[in-house]
């Protein structure tokens, strides 16, 4: 490492000399960067990742594959001449690499952006006339089934078929609405032609397309090389990622439940940005100016020059609005009776309450509590920001002040997070003991320990999971299952067995060189974790014990479809005692002979399997009459599957009175979540798990 941080020292001399003695392009400074970064990842990923890769000619072919995948993944721009001109490089990428050369790149580049900026014509000119929707042909929507355009004419019809679709989409649902309230009599509808309707669908569709083709214009050159960097560490395993500085920023704050800014909600309508909430307790709230329903039409750093916003992209405003707890950011807006007003308001910490655990008492002939747990979320920005381990203590203990029988954890959807705080959650359920294992290249075995004797629940656990739970919800789902201490309930598991740790490049730069930093960070798959058994959830996932009919049972999902995902493997089982307490084979019998009777998961049954059907069937009409009976014939399908999300009879639920209190006058905050806790009792899998829950003696 240390030859190599000479060699990038070396470089990075000669790259700000350069900048210094010359005029030298930022062109060019991006590319001297990108030497830098490759560098440093590369030293990176051969000292730490759990497997490292040669760069020869194979892996080049990899990354090849993988770039010129995500460079135009639907194939509406790029032509099969173009990837064959790409495709003389596919076996020399590594040499670019490896010699500081990016001739693959650049090519792709000025090739992608000399094809997007031809094609933005064709949008308005296949959208300027009425469409003849009496032609029969389809169009095919499953990418992965498309070939790339031989001939300029070739791909100009496959434009005028998608944008024939985008149209027919709009316009069905236009005339369906239109339909019933004729029928319903509605007279405050105004009955539109079909003429009307179609070119309000074109508009509509024009419009759309647009801000589309104006969204791949803008991405920046730093965000075009994360892409191409991504192919590169892609070839890894799917979960080895480089990331920009502003994207390793948003990472943290989305794992941390945190961010600076001033606590109000926005949206675009109709092309202007509007405030459509305020934060109870936030800095907007505070300050009181700012309401919902403002346009905000400039922003100003303080007392600085303020930037018009209203051209730019909800995310890009974003960023100007948000800043550093304590400094002051001055919004120019538009108010609801059409006065300008500047309102100063001053940044703070805001939570993003959507992140953290949260409960409900549930009633089904007992007191059951549940907890919805999003993510296994930590202080990854290091400002004092919740755990969620220490969240799911509180939770557990506010539902033990409501004599709860049962405690259902719902970790459907969870996609992971942080490996320390589920091994912290693991040990409320159990006295001392290993939760997981982990291993790195070395084959060196550690087995993770809850250390802590304190047990926050003792009483019948169920775990709920399903394809998208990954990760530390598998850790979790599979320490429980491994010790009997709780019946997993749902689907198969998303299969991600693998550990990632952030590797900051800046590190690896002395401080002399500040000025091309920061260049950002590379998370890196560094170990594998196995359950205390011995098993990987690598691929396989963690099987219920309790399975439940899915609507996806049919469809391949999980890390096994990914690209270039770690092998599974398996290695000792750590030394654990199981509990005894629960009667596994008279539990799941009673809950397959509930799921049998049960007219709701037999309708899921039949669901699953018009699902892998219209997964197969990825071709669409592009006949109006033959599209709209196909369309209607869909509705028809969905509309008996409403029945999934209607009352149950004799489930209810609330929520806990200590978040009622803490609510306060929070009336919007307090619907919200009453609102939850209403589908949370509509849902017939948490349902089948209060029963199990009920089962267990």
């Amino acid at each position: 490492m240390q030859k190599l941080i000479n060699k990038i020292t070396a470089k990075t001399i000669i790259v700000v000399g350069v900048i210094i003695l010359s005029s030298f392009t930022l062109f060019k400074y991006v590319f001297d960067k990108n030497d830098v970064i490759f560098e440093l990842l590369f030293g990176s990923l051969n000292q730490n990742h759990y497997a490292p890769l040669k760069l020869d000619d194979a892996f080049s072919e990899k990354v090849f594959e993988l770039y010129t995948k995500r460079l135009d993944y639907n194939k509406k721009f790029l032509f099969q001449s173009d990837i064959d001109e790409l495709g003389k490089s596919r076996r020399d990428i590594d040499d670019q690499l490896l010699n500081q050369r990016h001739d693959f790149y650049a090519k792709s580049i000025d090739l992608y952006l000399k094809r997007l900026k031809e094609k933005e014509n064709w949008n308005k000119e296949l959208l300027a006339k009425p469409i003849d929707f009496t032609v029969d042909e389809e169009y095919e929507t499953d990418y992965e089934k498309t070939t790339f355009a031989k001939t300029e004419a070739d791909l100009k019809n496959e434009w005028r078929k998608m944008v024939k679709y985008q149209v027919l989409l709009r316009l069905d649902d236009m005339l369906d609405r239109q339909e019933k309230a004729i029928e319903k009599k509605d007279t405050a509808w105004k009955v539109k032609s079909f003429d009307t309707l179609e070119v309000e669908a074109r508009r509509k569709t024009l419009k759309a397309n647009d801000e589309w083709l104006k969204r791949l214009n803008k991405i920046s050159p730093r965000e075009r090389f994360s892409t191409f960097a991504n192919a590169v560490t892609g070839v890894y395993d799917p979960h080895t990622e480089y990331f920009a500085p502003k994207d390793k920023k948003k990472f943290d704050q989305a794992m941390s439940g945190q961010f600076e800014g001033i606590g109000a909600r926005l949206q675009t309508k109709d092309g202007a940005l509007m405030v459509s909430e305020i934060i109870v307790g936030s800095p907007s709230y505070k300050q009181g100016e700012l309401k919902a329903g403002d346009q905000i039409v400039k922003v100003a750093q303080g007392n600085a020059e303020p930037v018009d916003v209203t051209n730019l992209e909800i995310d890009e405003a974003i960023e100007f609005i948000k800043g550093k707890k304590g400094t002051e950011v001055r919004l120019t807006v538009k108010k609801t009776d059409n006065t300008i007003k500047i309102i100063p308001i001053i940044r703070d910490v805001i939570e993003i309450e959507e992140t953290f655990a949260k409960s409900a008492v549930l009633e089904n002939k007992n007191k059951i509590g549940y907890i919805y747990l999003p993510s296994f979320y930590t202080d990854f920005t290091r400002t004092g920001a919740r755990g969620c381990a220490a969240d799911m203590r509180k939770e557990i203990e506010k539902l033990k002040k409501q004599n709860v029988k049962g405690l259902i954890i719902d970790l459907r959807d969870n996609g992971g997070g942080s490996l320390q705080e589920v091994v912290l959650m693991a040990g409320l359920f159990f006295p001392k003991g290993p939760v997981v294992q982990v291993q790195g290249k070395n084959s060196m075995r550690n087995v993770m320990e809850d250390r802590v004797p304190d047990v926050a629940w003792d009483g019948p656990l169920t775990i709920m999971v399903n394809h998208n739970s990954a990760s530390a919800s598998e850790i979790l789902a599979a320490a429980i299952q491994d010790y009997k201490r709780g019946i997993i309930l749902g689907t198969p598991s998303f299969g991600k067995g693998t550990v990632q740790s952030f590797v900051d490049l800046d590190n690896f730069l002395l401080p002399q060189f500040d000025t091309i930093k920061p260049v950002g960070q590379v998370k890196i798959t560094q170990q594998k974790f196995y359950r205390i058994n011995g098993g990987a959830t690598q691929l396989k996932g963690v099987i219920p014990d309790v399975l439940l009919p899915d609507p996806y049972e049919f469809i391949d999902l999980g890390e096994k479809e990914m690209d270039n995902p770690m092998p599974w493997d398996e290695i000792p089982k750590a030394d654990y005692v199981e509990f005894k307490t629960i009667n596994y084979p008279s539990v799941i019998k009673n809950s397959q002979a509930r799921v049998k009777k049960s007219p709701q998961f037999n309708l899921i049954e039949s669901q699953a399997k018009e699902v892998k059907s219209k997964k197969d069937d990825t071709k669409y009409s592009l006949n109006l009459t033959k599209f709209r009976t196909e369309q209607k014939q869909l509705r028809e399908q969905n509309k008996k599957y409403e029945e999934l999300r209607k009352e149950i009879k004799g489930f209810s639920g609330q929520l806990l009175s200590d978040d009622v209190a803490k609510f306060g006058s929070d009336t919007t905050r307090l619907n919200r979540e009453n609102r939850w806790v209403k589908n949370v009792t509509k849902d017939i899998y948490i349902h089948e798990a209060t029963n199990v829950i009920n089962d267990i003696k």
